[in-house]
Formats: C-alpha cells, sequence, structure tokens
C-alpha cells in the first residue's frame, strides 16, 4: 500500500490533508463505511480517490448528474490516472468494451450514474471487478427529505449487498440530520464514522439586500469588487441580457447556459478561469465540479429554491480563505416569482401522464417498447407542436429524470445523420486529394459500421475525442463532404437529449411515482419557505441563519454579513453621521440630485450616505422635487 501523503503530493501537489480529508481517508483505509458531511468547497473527491488510489483495485463512484461524472474523469485523466465515465449516449457495445477496461486494463475508477447501475450488463461486469472502495458522492440524494431526491440512489445498496466487506463512503456536501439518518440507513452503513465539518465559511460576507433597481446596484457591486465572479439567474434569455448590460457598464463578462456548444462552453470557461473577464452570468447549472478558488463575489439575482442549493452555489466563492461575498439580490416580485417558478409550475400526477404520453408520440415509440438509445431533443420544437406551457414542460422532464423514467440531459448538441454516396475507392481518391481531414473520415469509417449502406445517427463530439479535434472541427469536414457530394448529411442543432429508461406503459409508469410526486411538491413548497425566511428575517446575523438550517448550535455572529454591517451601522457615532449629511447638503446647494448620484460622488460607505438623507429629510432640510431628487430646502 502507497502512502496517502506521496500520492497527495504526487497527483495534486499539497504537502498535507485538511483535518477533515485526513479524517475521512484513514478511515476508508481501516475498512470503516464513512458518512463525510464536508461544506462546499471542502475537497470531497480527495477523500475517496486517495484511499483508492494507494490500494489495488477500482473505485466504484455513483454520481447524480452526467456534468459531474465528465468532469471528475477529465481531472483524473489529467493527473494520468486512469477512470472510466458511462456517460449517456453510449451504445451497448461501447459500455460493454469500456467494463472490460475496468475489468482487465488497470482502471482505477468507474463512474456511473444510479440508473446505469441498475443495468444488467453494468452489475454483471461489476461483481468481476476487483473493487477496492464504493464511493456515492451526492450522498443526500438518497432521501426523499433531501433537496434533490433521486429515487434511483436507493438501489446503490445493491454494491452492499454485493461487496459487503468493502468499506463505503458517503459524501455530502448539504445534509439535515433527517437527511443524514436516511443516507445511513438507506445505503446500510455499518458502524457509520461520522466526519462532519461545520459548514461555516467564515470568509464569507453573505448579503440580503432590497433592491427594486437590480441592475444598478448589481453594476456597484461588481464595480467595487472587481474579482472573479458569477451572477445566477434564472433563464437562458437572462444569462445574455445580463452580460451585454455588464459589457456595456465596462465590467468584461460573458454568459454561460444549457443550450451553448460543447465548444463554446469551453471557451467561455477558459476566458472566466484565466481571469481574462470578469464575470460569468450564469444558469444554476454552472459552476459544479469547477474549483476556482479567487472567486470573489457569488451574485444571485433571483431567489434560490433551497437552502441547500443557495449553500452550493455560494459557497463557490472564496475558497482560497480570501475575503468574499455572497449576495441575494431581492425585490417584492421575487417571492411570487420563486413561488411561480418552482411551486404553482411543479407538476402533479396528471401532467405528468400527459407529457410521457406526448414524449413517446414524439419519438414513435410504441406501447410496451424498450428503446434504450439516446434521442436529440429540441426543447422549443416539442412545446410548440404539443402547445405545452415551457416551465412546466421543464419542470416535468426534470421530473421524470430525478424518477429514473428518462434521463433529461440539457446540452447543445448536433444531430446529424449521415450516409456515404461515393464507393470506397472514390472516397480514398477523395482524401488522397484532401490528406487534412483523412483523420477524421476514417474515425468515423471506424466508429461506424454500415454506414456505406444505411443513413447512421454519428456522434460527433465522439468523433472529436478520438481525433483530438473539436465538434467544430468534425462539423466543418462532414459540411465539406456534403458540398463535396461525398456524403449525404442530415445535421439539426438540439439544446437537450432524452433517453428512456422503462418500456413504455403510459398511466401505470405515472401511477408508480405518483405518491412521491405529492410528497416532494409539499416538500419544495416547504423548502422554498425556507428560502423567503432566510431573506426576510433581519434581526439575525445570515451566517447564524444558514448553520442553524443544518443543525449546528452555539454560533457566533459573522461580524461581515449584511445584518451585522447594518447593526454595526446603526451604533456609529452621530458625528459621523453629521460629516456625511454635511457634504450632502454642499453638493445639493450647487444642484439638485439622485441617490444614485449622490452616492456616486462621495466616497462613504452607501449605507452612511442612505442613512444621513434619511435624517436630512426628518429634520427637512432637503425635500424631494417633482423629478424624484433631492434638493436642499
Amino acid at each position: 500500500m502507497l502512502d496517502p501523503l506521496t500520492v497527495l503530493k504526487q497527483y495534486w501537489g499539497f504537502d498535507s490533508f485538511r483535518a477533515a480529508q485526513e479524517q475521512v481517508i484513514k478511515n476508508l483505509l481501516d475498512k470503516h463505511d464513512t458518512l463525510a458531511l464536508l461544506p462546499t468547497g471542502g475537497g470531497k473527491s480527495v477523500c475517496f480517490q486517495v484511499p483508492a488510489l494507494v490500494q489495488e483495485g477500482i473505485c466504484i463512484v455513483v454520481s447524480p448528474l452526467v456534468a459531474l461524472i465528465q468532469d471528475q474523469v477529465n481531472q483524473l485523466k489529467n493527473k494520468n490516472i486512469k477512470a472510466i465515465g458511462l456517460t449517456g449516449g453510449l451504445s451497448y457495445k461501447e459500455v460493454d468494451a469500456l467494463l472490460d477496461n475496468c475489468i482487465y486494463g488497470n482502471y482505477k475508477f468507474l463512474y456511473l450514474s444510479p440508473e446505469r447501475l441498475q443495468q444488467e450488463l453494468v452489475q454483471e461486469r461489476i461483481r468481476q471487478m476487483p473493487v477496492n472502495l464504493i464511493a456515492i458522492d451526492e450522498a443526500h440524494c438518497i432521501s426523499e427529505w433531501g433537496h434533490d431526491f433521486r429515487p434511483a440512489y436507493r438501489n446503490c445498496v445493491w454494491l452492499r449487498e454485493t461487496f459487503p466487506h468493502i468499506p463505503i463512503a458517503a459524501l455530502t456536501a448539504s445534509a439535515t440530520a433527517e437527511v443524514q439518518e436516511d443516507i445511513v440507513q438507506n445505503l446500510n452503513l455499518r458502524a457509520v464514522q461520522r466526519v462532519k465539518s461545520s459548514f461555516s465559511r467564515q470568509n464569507i460576507a453573505y448579503m440580503v439586500f432590497e433592491e427594486e433597481d437590480k441592475r444598478h446596484k448589481l453594476s456597484l457591486i461588481l464595480k467595487k469588487n472587481k474579482g472573479s465572479s458569477i451572477v445566477y439567474v434564472t433563464s437562458r434569455k437572462a444569462t445574455i441580457n445580463f452580460a451585454d448590460f455588464l459589457n456595456n457598464q465596462g465590467i468584461k463578462a460573458t454568459f454561460y447556459h444549457g443550450g451553448i456548444s460543447s465548444d463554446e462552453k469551453q471557451n467561455k470557461l477558459k476566458l472566466w478561469l484565466d481571469n481574462q473577464i470578469q464575470v460569468m452570468v450564469a444558469t444554476n447549472a454552472f459552476g459544479m465540479g469547477i474549483d476556482k478558488p479567487d472567486v470573489r463575489t457569488v451574485i444571485h439575482l433571483n431567489l434560490p429554491d433551497s437552502i441547500e442549493n443557495y449553500y452550493q452555489e455560494s459557497g463557490r466563492a472564496g475558497r482560497d480563505g480570501k475575503k468574499s461575498f455572497a449576495v441575494i439580490l431581492k425585490n417584492k416580485a421575487d417571492e411570487l416569482q420563486a413561488e411561480e417558478q418552482f411551486v404553482k409550475v411543479f407538476p402533479d400526477s396528471n401532467f405528468l401522464k400527459l407529457l410521457y404520453k406526448k414524449l413517446n408520440n414524439y419519438f414513435q415509440i410504441g406501447y410496451g417498447e424498450d428503446r434504450e438509445e439516446s434521442f436529440a431533443f429540441n426543447f422549443n420544437e416539442f412545446c410548440h407542436i404539443y402547445q405545452l406551457n415551457g416551465l412546466l414542460t421543464y419542470n416535468g422532464l426534470k421530473t421524470l429524470d430525478r424518477q429514473s423514467i428518462i434521463n433529461f440531459t440539457e446540452s447543445y448538441r448536433n444531430k446529424v445523420i449521415l450516409q456515404f454516396e461515393v464507393s470506397s475507392n472514390r472516397l480514398f481518391s477523395y482524401l488522397d486529394k484532401y490528406p487534412k481531414i483523412e483523420t477524421i473520415v476514417q474515425a468515423i469509417l471506424r466508429t461506424y459500421g454500415g454506414i456505406f449502406d444505411l443513413p447512421t445517427k454519428i456522434n460527433t463530439i465522439l468523433i472529436a475525442q478520438k481525433t483530438a479535434s473539436s465538434e467544430a472541427d468534425v462539423m466543418q469536414v462532414l459540411q465539406q463532404l456534403h458540398k463535396d457530394e461525398i456524403i449525404n448529411l442530415e445535421a439539426k442543432n438540439t439544446d437537450a437529449e432524452i433517453t428512456f429508461l422503462v418500456p413504455r406503459e403510459d398511466d401505470r409508469v405515472i401511477n408508480v411515482i405518483a405518491k412521491d410526486i405529492k410528497s416532494q411538491n409539499k416538500l419544495k413548497a416547504t423548502k422554498l419557505k425556507a428560502v423567503f425566511d432566510y431573506c426576510n428575517t433581519s434581526d439575525q446575523c445570515k451566517s447564524i441563519q444558514l448553520l442553524t438550517y443544518f443543525g449546528e448550535t452555539n454560533l457566533q455572529p459573522c461580524g461581515i454579513c449584511s445584518y451585522c454591517i447594518t447593526k454595526k451601522h446603526k451604533r456609529a457615532s452621530n458625528e459621523v453621521l453629521d460629516i456625511v449629511a454635511e457634504q450632502i447638503i454642499k453638493l445639493l446647494k450647487e444642484k439638485p440630485l439622485s441617490s444614485r448620484a449622490i452616492n456616486s460622488q462621495l466616497t462613504f460607505r452607501e449605507e452612511y450616505i442612505l442613512s444621513a438623507i434619511q435624517i436630512l429629510l426628518e429634520d427637512e432640510k432637503i425635500i424631494v422635487n417633482e423629478r424624484n431628487e433631492y434638493q436642499f430646502k
């Protein structure tokens, strides 16, 4: 067995573990089941990756999201560690070959979803693997009281039953006491060791501001705090609009959402990671698996749907330990908007039955048919054809995904079907003429048999990976081949992918999950109310509010959140406010000004300026004119 510190130094470049990491690793190497509760940015992956590397054999990692699996597998490969991820869009033959590699190829990690774990082929091959460790990532998904319950996670207990003497690491960054007990029971953890770091992030100032003009406040915050930032919004359109607004304000920004291509995502991410742009405006899918240590500010322009999600998203700030800010900008309309988005348009069983039937009809799947292939899916086209409410349909698809009826992946894809129209001899003569495209063409020929005989759907991302090129390069080659009449090409852009995980049985499929749906809808409303309470509570430290939610006690005020700062300002001496008031009167004697104009011309804190304006109004030393400006009386 290798030394854990040696492995850490070799692959991660660190000389020591964090205290919680060291304890988790020791437990697992001593063959103890372990529940690890570490805050966002606490280095959970190292807790199972290091003990897996120091021992012979392979670690089975269950993870809920394709993006998380791909990200961790890529990170391991970049460290020259052999890892495989069973993501969507793989054929039976490809899955078969990858599993063989896990058995015979000295691979160290197999990442897969809980749905993939249920497949007979996968279970059969895992039984043959020299498993040294089982890791259940995002373990809160196993609990019906968790914020992202996925019933398929309950099947993870199969790993315990199959490998009763192999230790299990269950890891999460957000779990209440109730959820923790669910994890232990459902995974059948034995004599479980619990390692819990405080969820306190002492360097993060949690701020909640009531703002009618969110754009102005957003601009002020980002101009004052010029470090790397994330701005979260709830729609793709809003990512574009706010990125444009910030660029017009002289703040370098770009946008990120599921509807842009893989190449575009990578380009935007690289600009942000390299600090060539300050702000990434994104939907909440952004940030998973991205460990950028110097994010100074995370701003939510819309209310999150749960405290758990907010804690994870805000926790992407300040991972280097330096002071950072997590800000919610809210106004009176936000609670109604959040209820409309997260509760009132959460689908009931009747709508799910309708949606499920329409999906099957859309892809022409017959009753009782079991289709294991993945389908490119144009969300807007689907909603238009069946006249479905977009938000309700989106939530419905996410629900069917969580319930393991379908796999719904949001990602820009090229749906590409092609067939070679010329003989092989003619093709090779053509390639002699254009040798630069030969590598991509040969990869297509080796990957897809029968492509001369039948129209064949190809995975352009897979071809790009096999040829060390980009998806755009592959599409450019295909367009050239089509133009020169070498192939017949049908290419269509899609923004999602659907895989059906169970045979079509219409109402019966939904009836099985009806009880779960009802309780989950009720839980959604409860969790959203906790967000409202967090934002509206004005007499308690924000950090204490968050930590109390996760069951921590004996807490001290952080001193840096919006509540603590306001409390300090209230104690500010009259002398300070008198100085501010004098400066305001001096400005207003010259001409009337708005509060924004006053704030831009004075160097005092905005809170002091607003307090001084309020005092001057109460003392009737200034008035508000018809243009809504402050004027010296």
